[in-house]
């Protein structure tokens, strides 16, 4: 998919709070009250349908954030809501720092080791609590490799469309 067609998936509505039609929202930003900073927002709803939202605002509130989005006027609307999916253009969001990197731009790019060896493609990551990992996927096999600088992961190459890992090709 073209940069200008990315999406990145943010959050989701956990469902309502309240009487009065606020929602509330799981965030995947950091600081998690950003999810309101990147907008507009595609609602990707639990039958496959979408629409685009704008002037969602909220605040934190524990773990979650709870939150207004416009037309949502009582509980049984947003309570509607539960399980949809809030996305963002990628060129929503800033460019990363140096050093660092949105999951979603690392997707798809090729991962080799220090001896040449090209051990797949990047699926995806994930977080452990300890370090995030990369998940690397070719034809055989699937490996996850810790997403470690500079120990693991020596290098990300946009341009060349690769990942430099230290890694054994047989672990």
């Amino acid at each position: 998919m073209s940069e200008q067609g990315r999406r990145i998936l943010l959050g989701r509505v956990l469902g309502a709070f309240g009487l009065r039609g606020e929602v509330k929202f799981e965030s995947w930003t950091e600081p998690r009250s950003a999810l309101f900073r990147y907008q507009p927002w595609i609602l990707r709803f639990p039958d496959g349908s979408e629409r685009e939202l704008r002037g969602a605002r909220g605040r934190e509130s524990g773990k979650y954030l709870i939150g207004h989005m416009p037309d949502v006027l009582d509980r049984d609307a947003a309570e509607a809501l539960h399980g949809t999916e809030i996305h963002v253009p990628r060129d929503a969001l800033p460019p990363a720092k140096p050093g660092e990197y949105y999951w979603v731009d690392l997707e798809g790019l090729r991962v080799v080791n220090a001896e040449g060896t090209v051990l797949g493609v990047v699926s995806h990551l994930f977080a452990t609590g300890a370090n995030d990992v990369m998940v690397v996927r070719d034809e055989a096999r699937e490996r996850m490799i810790p997403f470690v600088q500079p120990r693991f992961v020596t290098g990300v190459d946009f341009e060349s469309g690769t990942v430099s890992v230290d890694w054994d090709p047989d672990f």
